[in-house]
């Protein structure tokens, strides 16, 4: 038994390996929809596809391990190779690992349908498919380590509670800083900026009609810190406005910016921010080829943008002269909140890889391969 326990890890390392020597290539557009947030998981795989224009989406059910990364992983590199746009949904438990892939060309998705976000057919057999990966598993096989899977989670839930008690506390500093530094005059600052790009930028296109919006998270906290997927912002955008950002000021400038954009008949991808879901920290206007993604400390481009703005010279300088200690000491203390934050969530990922171990011997891997190049088969000859 331990051996086959051992093999698992292995197995599993490796195919962790594998994904992380994947780089993120520029031409691959990934987002999250799901966010380690101060009040908990938050998701937004509601806005996964339009379910009344899509032509199928795939919901994969199965427990751990069971392969459900992989699939995804092998589909979306087949369409990849037949030149399909290719949308992946990264999770925000583990970033290496997929939650979603979706194929805007062909109104096709395939979603992990699991908790912690739990999706479930609106329109079963007309839209919506089920696919069971808890059948690759060796029910049989499982049942000599019963006692070691029910005991590999003690305490997996009490890391995520008090990540999330952490962010809280993040936020609600965060939050004091945006209430000192967003006066009436900061806020028509921003809201003059925004005027101004949308002059330059986003005139109205003919034909009156309004844009759509769907929503993404860009970013993502995780047990490898503060993620921003600014690359798909670079793949997707020819020019991209770096908003740097360090007090949580975007949503001011962003928020015209994306009514602008819709107004005007873009369609617009608009990114809330993981620490404040009803605050948007990025947008992308693909059809104009134009991003506005927010910096702070802990992120940084991967490349120049071609247009910076400093947010901060928003803030009055006289708030800013008197609010400095107060500043300073919530900048501190959120940033070592925030670090705690993500000890607990690497402590869980740890818990998770190890229970992906207990499994990984047990499951059927020819199944999985096979059943993607089933679903693959379908999407590209229905």
């Amino acid at each position: 038994m331990a051996a086959l326990v051992e093999e698992g890890r292995h197995r599993l390392v490796c195919h962790l390996k594998e994904m992380e020597a994947e780089p993120m290539s520029e031409h691959k557009v990934q987002y999250f929809l799901g966010a380690n947030a101060p009040d908990g998981f938050y998701s937004l795989y509601p806005e996964l596809i339009d379910l009344e224009r899509a032509r199928a989406v795939y919901i994969l059910k199965g427990g751990p391990g069971c392969g459900k990364s992989t699939l995804m992983r092998r589909v979306g590199e087949r369409m990849e190779q037949a030149g399909l746009e290719t949308e992946y949904i990264l999770c925000s438990g583990d970033p290496d690992s997929l939650d979603g892939l979706v194929l805007p060309q062909l109104g096709v998705a395939i979603v992990d349908g699991t908790a912690p976000h739990v999706v479930e057919a609106r329109y079963p057999a007309v839209v919506e498919r089920y696919v069971n990966l808890g059948q690759s598993y060796d029910a049989a096989g499982l049942q000599d380590i019963r006692e070691e899977i029910i005991g590999a989670m003690d305490g997996y839930p009490a890391c995520y509670q008090r990540a999330y008690r952490c962010l809280g506390a993040a936020e609600r500093l965060r939050e004091d800083m945006r209430a000192a530094l967003l006066t009436d005059a900061a806020g028509e600052k921003l809201a003059r900026r925004a005027r101004g790009i949308l002059a330059r930028e986003l005139r109205p296109r003919s034909g009156g009609q309004k844009g759509r919006v769907k929503q993404r998270f860009l970013g993502a906290v995780t047990h490898k810190g503060v993620l921003c997927l600014y690359d798909t912002a670079f793949a997707q955008c020819s020019r991209v406005y770096e908003l740097a950002d360090r007090d949580g000021l975007a949503h001011e400038l962003l928020i015209h910016l994306l009514a602008g954009a819709v107004e005007g008949g873009y369609d617009a991808v608009a990114c809330p921010d993981p620490m404040a879901p009803s605050r948007l920290a990025h947008l992308l206007v693909p059809q104009r080829g134009l991003a506005f993604v927010s910096t702070a400390g802990e992120t940084a481009l991967p490349r120049p943008a071609d247009r910076r703005i400093h947010l901060d010279g928003a803030a009055e300088g006289d708030v800013l002269r008197r609010d400095r200690p107060r500043l300073r000491f919530a900048r501190k203390v959120s940033a070592a909140l925030m670090g705690e934050a993500v000890a607990s969530l690497s402590q869980a990922k740890a818990m998770h890889d190890r229970l992906e171990a207990l499994y990984n011997p047990y499951v059927d891997f020819d199944l999985v391969e096979e059943t993607a190049r089933q679903i693959g088969d379908e999407i590209l000859n229905g």
